[in-house]
């Protein structure tokens, strides 16, 4: 036997008295680790039935409030009393209902506002509750509507005489609070548990378990809730014969509820941790028993110090922080020839690594930056344009008054031009926020460039050469259209901007699919099909140092009085909003080239929509009834001096449940012209919805300024929603209300 393979065999038996230590030290861990999950287990269990012992707390002192409130102790009508306790419940979502019952039993209000007339004499709340002085009356059951889990908190209100008024009543939804508990324990599961054996609720980690309203009557882990004992734990064999640890939380408000509270995990679940670490220290083991191993393999070798002090040089100028440190070439045969290669590849790779995080680094604080101003311009949007749509409406009111003194006409010329330059203000602010509402469809941009190339041509002048290069078989694009006119108009504009003494313009097609490292490269886009459009000039070009920043707002390379610095902002996030892609390459002196990659669209998403003058609706006025629902005063009468002299009878509310309230009373309502974002809980989605409630198929039209979150989900309006975008010359409104009243799309 040759030296070599002594000193391996040496080093074999050299690795068996460590794994004998860690298999003794895992059996030791594992039965630790056994015995400390299930005092863990019990402590959970005992937390989670501490936990519903407060929320009954909790519910009992929510109800002794609601006992006092005014709104319930003197007397009102019942859907004033329903809406008071609608308001509750839903400052409180832990309950299904919240509702007050007349000492004869028949249910007055409800928080669900449903209007039921139920007789709730048979309950047994309501008979302990009728029965009781003070207090709570606790009952655990299921919902016969709902079919969830519930626990009835009935709390009977007295005069001070001692007779029953009425007996308040919250519905605790207990398999709510079990779901959104977080268990800890992997595999583990909470239930509870009537004491009839009834599963009243359990988490959604308890696959495999008895289901809600399963018995567990006569099973060995209803035997082991009902031993006694308070607080304890115990194995019991599932109905699978697998063993499963259970926990008893020992709660005195549960048992005065008829409630157990358990918790269980599988006894596999409770050695992962143990058989992790213990697999953890075998690899460790294997890790320096192949160490070993090859430290005697290499000390055999007559070069190996050598080669290993080449190996510490540059090991010891990477934790310097030298990323350039390499190995020189050349680099010895066998192992240490390629780890010396690995080492010089995982040198370039951190070199490469630290570069990529310094980029990062840059690309978030910018992103941080687009973003405060980006919620800055959401926040200041909404007022603005309501003082826009004031200013902008009374000015069309006068020029529209002949008795207006002709010398003053100028000046009100004047306001109402600065009006509209503040709305395409606010318009561009919101369109690089990403927060305007956009209506996309499937648009042939080909069509669209070849629309536009006659009014391009008036509007740049002679001086401009424009060059179109539409690809055949191109893919439709999903994008607004309206919106994407203005943005390829604003890059055309600076387009000739750039060449003051003329030049060509070229407007580009193509298709472009992107796979998955094209997609990561460019940073922000999904892999997949797109359709690019092109803006090309051989202007003055953009300088190196100034090309990062073009895209934020105010920032113009333009000569002071030239430019407002919120075209390609607007265009930035316009694109970005439609899930696209915008790429500028330019050179100073050798022009500038802007591509819009704008997602393909699927054979479903629907064509363009073609415009109000083409479906024939006018801005003529009607004689329809039109419900106008506005919480500003200023821009409810600037829409209700409108619609009134458009020929309309208007009926006005300053809020929702006041325009809900109109509309009971009043049926002859033709449309529900309202305002998105309103104060007090009901927005105008909320109000469209339970108005339809009230009147099925009423047409509703939307006006806002900056719509929130509302009607436009992920930067797209909702197919079902009309809007009108605040501040709207009074032709537009006129169309817009007709075509709702058609029933148009829009």
């Amino acid at each position: 036997m040759s030296i070599r393979s002594r000193l391996l065999l040496l080093t074999l038996l050299a690795t068996l008295l460590p794994a004998l230590l860690g298999l003794a030290r895992f059996l030791q861990a594992r039965q630790a680790s056994i015995e400390a999950d299930t005092a863990l287990l019990s402590q959970l269990a005992q937390q989670h039935g501490d936990m519903l012992n407060e929320r009954v707390q909790g519910t009992a002192q929510l109800l002794y409030g609601l006992a006092r409130a005014g709104d319930l102790l003197t007397p009102a009508d019942r859907a004033a009393c329903s809406a008071f306790l609608s308001e509750v419940r839903e400052a409180y979502p832990q309950y299904t209902g919240i509702l007050t019952i007349r000492p004869d039993g028949r249910l007055f209000c409800d928080s669900l506002r449903s209007g039921r007339e139920l007789d709730l004499r048979d309950r047994a709340y309501f008979k302990a509750a009728s029965a009781a002085a003070r207090g709570v009356v606790l009952e655990p059951t299921f919902g016969r509507l709902t079919g969830t889990a519930v626990l009835q908190v009935a709390h009977p209100v007295r005069s001070a005489q001692g007779d029953l008024l009425f007996v308040l009543l919250a519905s605790l939804n207990l398999q709510k609070l079990v779901e959104n508990q977080a268990l800890a324990l992997p595999g583990a599961q909470l239930l509870l548990i009537s004491a009839q054996g009834l599963v009243l609720a359990r988490s959604r980690a308890a696959a495999g378990s008895a289901p809600a309203g399963a018995s567990l009557v006569g099973t060995p882990l209803m035997r082991f809730i009902e031993a006694g004992g308070g607080a304890r734990t115990a194995q019991v064999d599932d109905p699978d014969g697998r063993p499963q640890v259970w926990a008893h939380a020992d709660a005195p408000g549960m048992r005065l509820a008829q409630l157990h509270v358990v918790m269980g995990v599988p006894k596999q679940a409770l050695v992962q941790e143990a058989d992790r670490r213990f697999r953890q220290d075998l690899a460790l083991l294997a890790a320096a028993a192949l160490v070993l191993f090859m430290a005697v393999w290499l000390l055999a070798e007559m070069s190996i110090r050598r080669q290993v002090a080449r190996i510490t040089q540059m090991a010891n100028r990477l934790a310097g922080g030298d990323l350039s440190a390499r190995i020189a070439l050349p680099l010895p045969r066998g192992e240490l020839g390629w780890l010396m290669a690995v080492l010089n590849q995982t040198a370039t790779a951190l070199e490469q690594q630290r570069r990529a995080i310094a980029d990062l680094d840059i690309r978030l604080q910018h992103s941080q930056r687009m973003e405060s101003i980006g919620q800055l311009t959401g926040g200041i949007a909404h007022d603005f344009n309501n003082l826009l749509t004031v200013v902008s409406g009374n000015a069309e009111l006068l020029l529209e008054d002949d008795s207006i003194d002709p010398a003053q006409r100028p000046l009100v010329e004047m306001i109402a031009a600065a009006a509209q330059r503040g709305a395409a203000l606010t318009q561009r602010l919101l369109a690089f926020a990403r927060k305007q509402a956009l209506d996309p469809r499937s648009v042939d941009l080909n069509q669209l460039v070849a629309g536009l190339d006659p009014m391009l041509r008036r509007t740049l002048g002679e001086s401009i050469q424009i060059e179109l290069a539409l690809a055949d078989g191109l893919w439709p694009a999903l994008v607004d259209p309206g919106q994407l006119e203005n943005a390829l108009l604003n890059l055309c504009l600076n387009a000739r901007d750039a060449m003051p003494d003329g030049g060509p313009l070229t407007l580009t097609t193509a298709n472009l699919h992107l796979d998955v490292a094209e997609a990561a490269r460019q940073g922000d886009l999904q892999p997949g099909d797109y359709v690019v459009l092109t803006v090309s000039d051989a202007g003055q070009g953009i300088a190196p140092e100034h090309l990062p920043r073009v895209i934020e707002p105010f920032f113009t390379t333009k000569p002071k009085g030239r430019g407002t610095g919120l075209g390609l902002s607007m265009v930035y996030g316009f694109i970005k909003q439609s899930a696209g892609h915008l790429a500028i390459d330019s050179l100073p002196g050798r022009g500038t080239r802007v591509a819009l990659q704008l997602p393909r669209a699927r054979p479903d998403a629907a064509a363009a929509a073609p415009s109000s003058a083409a479906s024939g609706i006018g801005p003529d006025g009607g004689d329809e009834t039109i419900l106008l629902v506005e919480d500003d005063d200023a821009v409810r009468q600037v829409a209700l001096a409108a619609l009134q002299s458009f020929g309309y009878t208007v009926l006005t509310a300053a809020n929702g449940p006041a325009a809900l309230a109109l509309l009971a009373q009043r049926p002859d309502v033709d449309l529900l012209f309202t305002d998105v974002v309103m104060p007090g809980g009901m927005n105008g989605r909320a109000l469209a919805d339970a108005a339809r409630q009230l009147r099925p198929g009423l047409p509703v039209l939307y006006t806002s300024g900056y719509t929130e979150d509302a009607i436009v989900h992920q930067g797209r309006l909702d197919t079902d929603a009309q809007l009108l975008g605040k501040p709207y010359p009074r032709a537009e409104l006129a169309r817009a209300i007709r075509r709702a009243l058609a029933r148009q799309p829009r």
